[in-house]
């Protein structure tokens, strides 16, 4: 893939001071840095092209002969150029932005520690299950639960050394946890910066291990940790828990924790999005004569009133007895009751008497009036 312009990567002219290209590339380092676009791969690239622009025109001997021979005799046969990798692009920074490094506050914490210095290790993140009852969910809950994970040891304090006299200057680094390399190219020499191999960035060695966890900094261990959850939350959504996961090797930032929520299905109510939908039946004789019946709801039993002449599949609205929204608790969803009348399966001879007499009864006739729409119709216009 033919490499664009350098001049037109930063957005400068071919006549830009070496302030004007600094400022350029800057403003372009910050807009993709990687922390601010996670998982933006086209962001990464602009990146990565970006530093490797600002590292030849940042030079004047480079800039120079980038100028005469453009990409041409920038580093191998077909105009390859010179490619850098994140250690290299991170090591400018300082340069770029002083001794602090501006990503600290516009990331939080030095993207990930690979700024200059010493390397910040990060732990790996843990997912956890929580299961909910409908009532937990229409009020919220705290929930205490035990995780099995990595923790910082409690002999070395997570430090991985038998004393705090067990660590010497790594030899390799002298402390700085980078090294450098010098290389020649056809522009000059070219210098890079990379974490550290001996010490894997820490600019410290170990000389003697603790013996509880062998010089890793962490074991195997338990925490009771507790959850608040908040009302509303459905099956699938997921919370996080920021520094309560697997601690890494020998310090720095413990991983994250993720609570996976599951809802139990509950045995007579059903959950519908905000509402809950439950289904009474009642007899034939309360549904002609009226009645007042008890029904349950995710905060207890409420009374309902069952007027004379109901028709099964008619549904009551109990409001504001549904689930709260996650996001905006002021808004409760509806409690919706189906009334279905039982017809009974089984009759003595004296209900069969009973009944014969109203077989032909006018009253017990059919006769359904124009208003009263199917059930589909009715449980349209209670979602809508």
């Amino acid at each position: 893939m033919e490499k664009r312009d350098y001049y037109e990567v930063l957005g400068v002219s071919r006549s830009a001071s070496a302030d004007e290209i600094k400022k350029a590339y800057r403003q372009m380092a910050i807009k993709y840095h990687p922390d601010k676009n996670p998982g933006d791969k086209s962001a990464e690239d602009k990146f990565k092209e970006a530093a490797e622009a600002y590292e030849v025109l940042s030079d004047p001997q480079k800039k120079a002969n980038y100028d005469r021979f453009g990409h041409q005799r920038m580093g191998g046969p077909g105009g390859g150029g010179h490619h850098m990798n994140m250690d290299d692009i991170f090591s400018q920074f300082g340069d770029i932005f002083g001794d602090g490094n501006p990503f600290e506050s516009f990331f939080g914490g030095g993207g990930g520690g690979r700024g200059r210095g010493t390397r910040q290790r990060v732990g790996t993140n843990l997912r956890v299950k929580v299961k909910l009852t409908l009532q937990e969910i229409a009020t919220g809950v705290e929930k205490k639960i035990r995780v099995n994970k990595q923790v910082a040891c409690s002999s070395c304090s997570g430090s991985g050394a038998k004393d705090k006299s067990s660590f010497k200057t790594c030899g390799t680094c002298g402390g700085a946890g980078q090294v450098r390399k010098v290389t020649q190219t056809f522009l000059g020499q070219m210098a890079t910066t990379s974490t550290c191999p001996t010490c894997n960035g820490e600019g410290n060695v170990i000389t003697n291990n603790c013996t509880s966890c062998r010089g890793t900094g962490r074991m195997e261990g338990e925490e009771t940790i507790t959850v608040k959850i908040p009302a509303g939350v459905a099956d699938g959504m997921q919370m996080n828990i920021s520094g309560k996961g697997n601690a890494p090797e020998r310090g720095g930032i413990p991983g994250d924790l993720h609570v996976l929520f599951e809802e139990i299905k509950d045995p007579i109510l059903r959950r519908d999005g905000n509402n809950i939908i439950y289904e009474h039946f009642i007899n034939f004789a309360d549904a002609a004569l009226g009645t007042q019946i008890e029904v349950p709801t995710v905060t207890g039993k409420v009374k309902l009133k069952v007027d004379a002449g109901t028709q099964s599949g008619k549904i009551l609205r109990l409001k504001g007895k549904g689930l709260p929204e996650v996001n905006n608790p002021r808004y409760v969803g509806d409690q919706l009751v189906q009334l279905n009348v039982w017809t009974p399966k089984k009759l003595s001879n004296e209900e069969k008497n009973i009944l014969e007499k109203f077989r032909d009864s006018e009253n017990f006739h059919p006769k359904p009036e124009q208003s009263e729409r199917n059930f589909f119709e009715r449980m349209k216009e209670f979602f809508n």
